[in-house]
């Protein structure tokens, strides 16, 4: 009797504590209350669950044109460039295409000492440009050569960097395709990975403090993003507020290590909201989507003076430079698989549907090209190399004595053994 009295007890204060703790949790969350310092947001539950990333859908991929070059039915309110910039657009996927398979094919003859191809990302590079202004400051890493040529940097100037001549800007200072140009708001590549994630951050900064209607654009691959310095990036942006896109080329391959072994995440936009950062996920592969994309992450970024992520899901079908062999990470049947998914072939299919360009365009505009790519390519190859002294200028404002001594023993050597070297 006395057991059952305390088993009753214990069964009305279970009741009493769950009808006290639900009408609790009822009141809670309609209550305003003060904003915990680590979060921005609050919202409450009496449900204790685990958030399993693997139930979360993943963020879908915008995309205007079909495989076959058709626009979707379902496209609404996008933004199609005039038939002159489309054809530029165009034009501008071929020189890159055709550029690339001179000088790689110029590195394998010993012309030049290293190259990186484009092949299969030049819808990323040209459509983005495309969609910014002429002012947006470019921080670049390796596959951006693109945006430069549609800049209007003309394909000579990218050769004489390749060849690190007389007339190259770096003054011969860079490895190839390092390209840079001032006039063209294009900052200087550096080799180290990631360098440039931050630096754009910095430049972003000082656009929105001097409100001069400038945003900066930094284009990094999926491996970049497993650098410490795309975290810091990340975070400043979003917590300084900076007029900045972050566009990341999603290619597949960090050199050889596929996305599935760098990360587990649903690709890179998924780390957007941990940052407080919008994103946009789109077809690196349709230019017209990744022009419509970037046209609305700059308003985006410039009206709110906010960052923003924008992953554009491509592949790389050559390898990653020419000191990469990728048939040993991948199958030739991968590789020709994506061959089938061109850019440059589906957005053809779009011009040539519109009667924009046909066959005999093509053959036209190849022969074209590819003779004055190599009337280009064979002037910076004849041109001197700089004067080995300028391999001690622009580092210090004023050379300090350990490198005067340096630069004259060099001169004294070269005197002394003239026969083998060449001053000019």
């Amino acid at each position: 009797m006395f057991s059952a009295e305390i088993t009753l007890k214990r069964l009305i204060n279970i009741k009493l504590f769950k009808k006290q703790y639900m009408l609790s949790s009822t009141i809670s969350s309609n209550i305003e209350e003060s904003v915990f310092k680590g979060i921005n947001k609050i919202n409450y539950t009496s449900s204790l669950g685990i958030n399993e990333p693997s139930l979360n859908s993943p963020v879908p991929i915008f995309r205007i044109l079909n495989d076959t070059g058709d626009i979707s039915n379902n496209c609404k309110s996008i933004i199609i460039p005039g038939n002159n910039e489309l054809i530029k657009m165009y034009k501008s996927m071929v020189l890159l295409s055709i550029m690339d398979k001179i000088l790689y094919e110029s590195q394998r003859q010993g012309r030049i000492s290293f190259y990186m191809t484009n092949e299969g990302e030049e819808a990323a590079q040209i459509g983005s440009v495309a969609g910014l202004h002429a002012n947006d400051l470019v921080y670049a890493q390796y596959r951006e050569a693109g945006v430069l040529l549609f800049r209007g940097y003309t394909p000579e100037e990218l050769m004489n960097q390749c060849f690190g001549n007389v007339d190259d800007l770096g003054k011969g200072k860079q490895m190839p395709v390092h390209y840079g140009s001032k006039n063209h708001n294009f900052v200087t590549l550096s080799s180290p990975l990631t360098t440039q994630l931050p630096q754009a951050v910095g430049s972003a900064y000082s656009f929105k403090r001097f409100e001069n209607n400038r945003c900066t654009i930094v284009y990094f691959g999926e491996g970049a993003a497993s650098e410490g310095d795309a975290h810091a990036a990340f975070n400043f942006a979003s917590t300084l507020d900076c007029p900045i896109i972050f566009f990341c080329r999603n290619n597949g391959y960090a050199i050889s290590t596929p996305a599935n072994e760098q990360y587990r995440g649903d690709g890179i936009v998924s780390r957007g909201p941990g940052y407080g950062i919008a994103t946009i996920r789109v077809d690196g592969n349709d230019i017209l989507a990744v022009y419509n994309a970037i046209i609305k992450a700059r308003e985006y970024v410039m009206n709110n003076t906010r960052p923003l992520i924008l992953e554009a899901m491509t592949y790389r079908r050559g390898h990653h430079s020419t000191s990469d062999d990728s048939t040993a990470y991948r199958s030739k049947d991968e590789i020709k698989q994506w061959s089938n998914k061109n850019p440059i072939t589906r957005f053809k299919r779009l011009l040539e549907k519109n009667n924009l360009w046909n066959d005999q365009n093509e053959v036209d505009y190849a022969n074209e090209t590819k003779k004055q790519l190599m009337q280009s390519f064979t002037i910076a190859s004849k041109k001197n190399k700089p004067n080995w002294r300028e391999m001690f200028n622009d580092v210090y404002h004023e050379i300090p004595d350990n490198l005067l001594e340096q630069m004259n023993s060099l001169e004294d050597h070269m005197s002394k053994y003239s026969d083998h070297y060449s001053t000019e």
